[in-house]
């Protein structure tokens, strides 16, 4: 059940592994308000890009402000006339409250403009260090997922399998599972529309999860893989998706984690590699370099 990459073109998932598989969404007459909710979608968006907007508007703010001292004329005492880098700078240090004392405001217009600025650096490192705090505060998995999910028997009788382990040193307590299938389906009166089928899985709960798990559905009559084939995932859309619930054990945290699986992601007739050896010592051996390696039945 493996597609050909290259002569397949690239699917959208809901539960996207990168950028490029997001799904194009388009709501047509829906009103959007871009600054609605801006602080969740600030919080949504990577460190990276959080960063760069900090930035961006840290120096955009100081632009303002020097283009506006500018035009006070002599309203910053010690500052070379017609100056920007001078304006610049003072705004830099207005805005941080530094006050280094070599520049200072001249007349009123120019002390207005630092009591607006000094208001809005409260304002805009408040926002900062609630928007930093809460992103290093957040809980976060860190969950490694196989590329790829395999069907091969067990008890002779066939299975879809995948692979996940956690990729840090402490322990998920009390981990749970669920892997559900979306596909599209036609009704008897030929209306379509998106369906979720839950998988039934051999084990969806571990009392902890320190090293890997190989999670299950076994395929019989009442899986909706059942006769399913390469041809009928891609013509459905149909996609596996996998969520991970559990409490890290070092912050004592509720964490979340998702991968999904679409046609091309699944091998037919193929296990696992194992990636787990013990020593006579004790020792336990995980190969993570083996983690996505499958090999045909």
């Amino acid at each position: 059940m493996k597609a050909n990459l290259k002569s397949s073109p690239r699917r959208s998932r809901l539960v996207p592994r990168g950028a490029e598989d997001k799904p194009q969404i388009v709501r047509s007459g829906h009103r959007v308000r871009k600054l609605d909710d801006i602080y969740a979608r600030l919080l949504d968006t990577s460190w990276r890009e959080l960063l760069g907007i900090v930035i961006v508007v840290y120096l955009l703010i100081n632009l303002l402000f020097a283009l506006a001292y500018l035009a006070t004329e002599g309203g910053i005492d010690n500052a070379r006339p017609g100056s920007f880098a001078d304006a610049f700078f003072f705004s830099v240090q207005t805005l941080s409250t530094i006050g280094y004392g070599k520049m200072a405001p001249n007349g009123l217009a120019a002390n207005l403009l630092v009591t607006a600025e000094v208001i809005t650096g409260f304002s805009f490192f408040a926002v900062v260090t609630g928007l930093m705090f809460s992103k290093f505060s957040r809980p976060t998995a860190r969950v490694l997922f196989s590329n790829v999910a395999v069907i091969g028997p067990y008890n002779g009788q066939p299975h879809l399998m995948l692979r996940l382990a956690n990729e840090r040193d402490n322990r998920i307590v009390d981990a749970r599972i669920g892997v559900t299938m979306l596909r599209k389906e036609t009704s008897a009166e030929g209306a379509q529309m998106r369906r979720f089928h839950d998988l039934n899985l051999v084990r969806s709960r571990l009392p902890m999860l320190q090293l890997s798990w190989t999670v299950m559905h076994p395929i019989d009559e009442t899986s909706p893989l059942y006769h399913a084939t390469e041809e009928s995932l891609r013509e459905n859309d149909a996609e596996i998706i996998v969520s991970l619930t559990g409490l890290d054990e070092t912050f004592s945290q509720i964490i979340h984690a998702r991968h999904s699986y679409i046609d091309e992601d699944i091998i037919c007739s193929a296990t696992f590699v194992d990636i787990i050896t013990r020593g006579d010592d004790g020792r336990i051996d995980v190969n993570y370099r083996l983690f996505h390696d499958t090999m045909p039945l």
